[in-house]
């Protein structure tokens, strides 16, 4: 019985490796590519403009780890194992999907960065809402619709007849009206706990600093 539970479980794990991966892959995109743009690079160049379409393009696919929740109900109902689904299944996915939010929350921060470096700090609110909406969109498109960030260049047609059809609809409209304010939500609690963790290292370092001036050299 134990080692049909276990080699259950490792099945699981090494199918659900495959998917986590590339998932997590396609989030950290836009998250270097935000590094890149807002904290390195100032726009006005074609390269830039591109990178940032490509930012926007891809940017759904971080806060779209939050709907793979599902596949952990899925892999409950298979192992039915409280210990397995507490010490192995939930860890997993809660590292998943929170590295993949984490990484949308940042994206973001660095935004608000490039904008606050720019003079337009006050912008920075209206930009944080209409990208959550656009990704709650695109959330939208890739779980229900499995449109991908590529579709945008390899089927534009059917991305903007199909997805625009649906997304008209009233349960969809309804779907991401939801993942907007769970978007906003999340992300207005994870961008105040990512900021003062960082604030809080920083300050860290520098009392080190200043200790560290204060010793004598050898």
């Amino acid at each position: 019985m134990k080692e049909e539970l276990i080699a259950r479980v490792v099945q699981i794990l090494r199918i659900n490796m495959s998917w986590m991966t590339w998932n997590l892959f396609l989030a950290f995109i836009p998250l270097a590519l935000s590094v890149w743009l807002f904290r390195f690079r100032r726009g006005g160049s074609w390269l830039w403009w591109l990178g940032f379409l490509v930012f926007y393009a891809f940017l759904p696919n971080a806060p779209y780890l939050l709907t793979d929740v599902i596949h952990l109900i899925d892999d409950i109902r298979k192992i039915q194992s409280v210990w397995m689904i507490t010490l192995v299944l939930i860890p997993l996915y809660l590292l998943v999907i929170i590295g993949g939010f984490e990484a949308y929350v940042i994206s973001l921060i660095n935004w608000g960065y490039y904008l606050h470096r720019i003079g337009k700090s006050q912008w920075i609110w209206r930009v944080e809402l209409i990208t959550h909406f656009l990704c709650a969109i695109g959330v939208y498109w890739g779980r229900f619709l499995r449109f991908n960030s590529w579709d945008l260049i390899t089927q534009p047609d059917a991305l903007l007849t199909k997805g625009v059809e649906e997304i008209l609809g009233k349960q969809p409209l309804v779907i991401i009206a939801i993942t907007f304010v769970v978007l906003t939500g999340l992300y207005w609690i994870m961008k105040r706990v990512t900021l003062g963790l960082s604030q809080r290292d920083s300050k860290i370092g520098v009392n080190s600093g200043s200790a560290n001036s204060n010793t004598p050299n050898i």
